[in-house]
């Protein structure tokens, strides 16, 4: 059986049974109407109901037959029903070709009727073929449509001519050959059908295995499995489970893009949702054999176009369960859909996956593993003028977990390891007990009225430093992020000292023209003014930026673009005694943790 959407002007999709097209505006429904999105439609054909499920995608609207579906609606389309794909316009209608069991469907059957009732009476040919209700067919009609008759001969009447005796050879040795690869095609159908047969009987065979391994415990795996696929969101989480997926203690983690499946196209970023297919044909069967040897198999993905929405969450869903229909196995994904403790190189995923999406069961780190392809490898790491690995964020979240990592090209080719570049900061290595600044001999705050100049980097502590260790002796606290210009903070600078109150200036204040506005206003108090450098570094900085937007504790920070760290860094001059400061302190960043969940979530590699 085939089935087909058919345009008025001539265009046809043909839908695989169970498998999700993604129809719109383009080259394979020849529709050039800007209101109808790319991704306009999600069509899944039912063989068996002999009618498809239509999911509106696209921003319009569209109608199957004269019902209107909205933005994620979905609704089915009977065989012979026509889907408008937008706006009431570009009708494709649905076609169904013969069914399974032989019998005409209601395709042929209603174009048998049209020529009955134009060219033959009740004792037509038309009508006889119509009245017979099984007629013969070879068993390849199941699999493939009837070879076109060739015209009828037209052969000289001179029978012993040359030219006719060497036509007559030639068709004879072309009816050979159409003979020969009609029984060819009949034995490919034979196999393809003993193959379903094989199939049905396994999958049969496999669902008792199952019911029966579901009455007995295992230590390697769960005593339930997932009777049917679903979708779940939490947060910015989305987790797809497929029917027959169980918990187990061994875990066989992958990234998808780059190590499941590369693009079509060859080019870096998919050009639409269809443009990817499986990177080795070594991947499947690998993957089938860890799950025959008892693991786990789950896929770890980023997808930050998600949140920054240039990929629709309906759109992604459909490619990974059609790379699952393709795979053919049970697999377990988790999609971390924007910024946050979700996202790679973070534990989130894996975090979710052992407390609440196990079963139950109990992971063993020992026995588990992850492969990737974001693995900071160097330009050129293999022959062939490789490039260089877009970032380390699937060697870091495997680094942060504690498991066991590999490249695709390590675990499904063999290769052996390649080079890779370790990020300059290393989180782990934070000394919370280290001291605060330098020189020690230095006080942090003075009973006399003074001025001082904060310079560093954003999120490099300042704020928390001036509120812990200033703020309470009595300091007026400044801030261009509260008072809105580096104006009003210097008027707010003049007001307090002449109050004879002394103030801290939290501002990054990168040159020496920034910190001179305030460096005069003390001259002109007759006050002293020093300066207090927060030593971390971009690197340091950037982490302290992710950690505040990925603890609930630091909600108060504003996110930090990466601009305004790298303005900083440009116009950067360190500070010195000749500028009018009576003193420069070196201020360290020492994290002080509220609670044991704070420290472990700082300490992990958040960006590869």
């Amino acid at each position: 059986m085939s089935c087909t959407l058919v345009s008025a002007n001539g265009a046809r999709v043909s839908l695989e049974d169970g498998r999700a097209v993604i129809l719109g505006r383009g080259p394979d429904t020849g529709v050039a109407d800007k209101k109808c999105s790319r991704h306009q439609v999600k069509v899944v054909a039912c063989y068996a109901d002999q009618d498809a499920v239509i999911t509106q995608l696209g921003p319009n609207p569209s109608f199957l037959d004269g019902e209107q579906l909205v933005r994620g609606q979905s609704g089915k389309l009977t065989h012979g029903g026509t889907l408008y794909l937008v706006n009431q316009n570009h009708p494709f209608k649905l076609q169904y070709s013969l069914s399974s069991n032989g019998a005409a469907s209601s395709t042929v059957r209603t174009g048998l009727k049209a020529t009955d009732k134009t060219k033959g009476g009740p004792n037509g040919k038309e009508k006889e073929a119509q009245s017979s209700p099984n007629p013969k067919r070879s068993i390849k009609d199941f699999f493939s449509t009837s070879p076109m008759k060739r015209p009828k001969r037209q052969l000289s009447p001179d029978k012993g001519h040359p030219a006719v005796k060497r036509q007559r050879r030639n068709e004879e040795a072309s009816d050979r050959q159409m003979k020969e690869e009609e029984e060819e095609e009949e034995r490919l159908a034979e196999e393809k059908l003993r193959q379903l047969q094989e199939m049905a009987e396994k999958s049969t065979t496999e669902r008792s295995k199952s019911a029966q391994a579901s009455s007995s415990s295992s230590s390697s795996s769960s005593s339930k499995g997932c009777l049917k696929s679903n979708w779940q969101q939490i947060s910015n989480l989305m987790l797809y489970t497929a029917a027959g997926v169980k918990g187990s203690d061994k875990i066989a983690g992958f990234d998808i893009d780059g190590c499941i499946i590369t693009t079509k196209s060859g080019k870096v970023f998919p050009t639409g949702p269809d443009d990817w297919r499986i990177l080795f044909p070594e991947i499947q069967p690998r993957l089938a054999n860890l799950l025959r040897k008892g693991y786990k198999v789950v896929f770890f993905t980023n997808q930050m176009g998600i949140a920054r929405g240039k990929l629709r969450p309906e759109v992604f869903k459909s490619k990974v369960e059609d790379i699952l229909t393709t795979l053919q196995l049970p697999v377990q994904v988790f999609v971390a859909s924007g910024p946050g403790i979700y996202r790679k190189p973070v534990m989130g995923m894996w975090n979710h996956l052992c407390e609440k999406a196990n079963d139950g069961v109990t992971v063993d780190q020992t026995q588990s593993f992850y492969v990737g392809d974001a693995a900071g490898r160097p330009e050129n790491w293999a022959p062939g003028k490789k490039k260089k690995d877009f970032s380390s964020s699937d060697r870091l979240f495997a680094l942060n977990i504690g498991l066991e990592f590999h490249t695709p090209e390590e675990y499904f080719l063999g290769w052996k390891s390649a080079p890779y570049n370790q990020p300059n900061f290393d989180p782990r290595k934070i000394d919370s007990t280290a001291k605060l600044y330098d020189p020690p001999s230095a006080s942090l705050t003075s009973s006399q009225t003074e001025v001082i100049v904060a310079v560093g980097f954003p999120a490099s502590g300042k704020s928390t430093f001036f509120h812990t260790h200033v703020i309470p002796k009595g300091y007026v606290y400044v801030n261009r992020d509260t008072l809105g210009s580096w104006q009003n903070c210097v008027s707010a600078c003049e007001r307090a000292l002449k109050e004879g109150r002394s103030v801290a200036v939290d501002n990054t204040n990168p040159d020496p023209e920034s910190r001179k506005r305030y460096v005069d206003v003390a001259k002109a108090a007759g006050v002293p003014c020093r300066c207090f450098q927060f030593s971390a570094s971009l690197e340091q900085a950037k982490h302290n930026n992710r950690f505040r937007e990925m603890a609930p504790s630091n909600s108060k920070h504003a996110k930090v673009n990466d601009m305004v760290f790298h303005s900083y860094k440009k116009h950067f001059v360190p500070p010195a005694i000749s500028e009018g400061f009576s003193e420069i302190l070196q201020i360290h960043f020492v994290p002080n943790f509220k609670d044991s969940e704070s420290e472990t979530l700082f300490r992990q590699f958040s960006e590869g």
